[in-house]
């Protein structure tokens, strides 16, 4: 509760004397928004944005400061959306947050009387076994967010919606069911971008995007790199190049910062050894919410 006054505090400061933008993916209340907020405060200009690919958008064209889009869930792991426009849109990761997820099942009627269910596919698919449970009569439909989605709701009888506490509150929606999150440790992790590099902390981490050969002992021979510095990987993901059948780009995150000197070291031996490299950033390790 302090951490987020005294981040309101901050960031109505920081608005007096500029004024900060922050693109996420939308409508208000969804939970790229509430983590927005958790990072921001509420004293920025929040943009919502329809997708993912337009929070990216948003922060190429100069229209924001940030931009924060998810990244990766405890439950479903990474956010496919999202290393695609790291894939085809030049982005810097500046800050992480990491927020406790609490799915609600939100509506105007009994359970009973649900015939469909909305939600973003992610929320869904982090409630699959409550719903197959406890609807399993019920059709599930996905949309582009959970705040879309408690939107959809407040509309449509004998519906419900996936969605934050604070939906419900906002769309006039009751609490038919909390909590049916089937990992009650759920957690999202998102990532800050923009054109801003944090200072070195000392506990920081370095994002990275490569693509190597298609060949046998190729990944092997990169990851070596890694091992021979004595870095630490805390995230690898691998995902298809763009409009490429064969090949893939590879996602690392590693404690460390760029400036660091084992860091430097492996990355300048990383470079010989792959056909595209790029450092996303480095930024504070955000710590585990409780």
């Amino acid at each position: 509760t302090l951490d987020r006054i005294l981040r309101a505090a901050d960031s109505a400061s920081r608005q007096l004397v500029e004024r900060v933008r922050v693109a996420y993916l939308g409508p208000p209340y969804s939970y790229s928004y509430l983590a927005a907020t958790t990072r921001f405060g509420e004293g920025v200009e929040l943009v919502a944005a329809g997708t993912i690919a337009a929070v990216f958008q948003e922060v190429a064209e100069g229209n924001v400061d940030y931009g924060l889009v998810p990244l990766e869930n405890s439950t479903d792991g990474r956010v496919v959306d999202t290393l695609d426009m790291f894939a085809r849109v030049p982005a810097q990761i500046c800050d992480e947050v990491q927020l406790p997820v609490h799915h609600n099942l939100l509506g105007r009627c009994e359970r009973s009387e649900i015939r469909e269910v909305y939600s973003k596919p992610q929320a869904l698919s982090q409630c699959r076994e409550w719903l197959a449970t406890h609807l399993p009569t019920a059709r599930t439909v996905e949309m582009t967010s959970t705040a879309a989605a408690a939107q959809l709701a407040a509309d449509r009888d004998g519906t419900a919606a996936v969605a934050s506490r604070e939906a419900a509150i906002t769309y006039g929606l009751d609490i038919i069911a909390e909590n049916i999150e089937d990992r009650t440790n759920n957690i999202t992790r998102f990532a800050v971008i923009g054109d801003h590099a944090p200072q070195r902390t000392g506990k920081d981490k370095t994002s990275l995007m490569f693509e190597i050969a298609h060949r046998p002992g190729s990944l092997a021979d990169t990851m070596a790199v890694f091992k021979n510095a004595k870095i630490n990987l805390t995230w690898i993901e691998s995902f298809p190049v763009p409009e490429d059948r064969t090949g893939y780009l590879f996602f690392v995150e590693l404690e460390g910062h760029q400036n660091d000197a084992r860091v430097k070291k492996a990355i300048a031996a990383l470079s010989r050894r792959t056909l595209r490299l790029e450092i996303l950033g480095s930024y504070p390790r955000a710590s585990r919410p409780v």
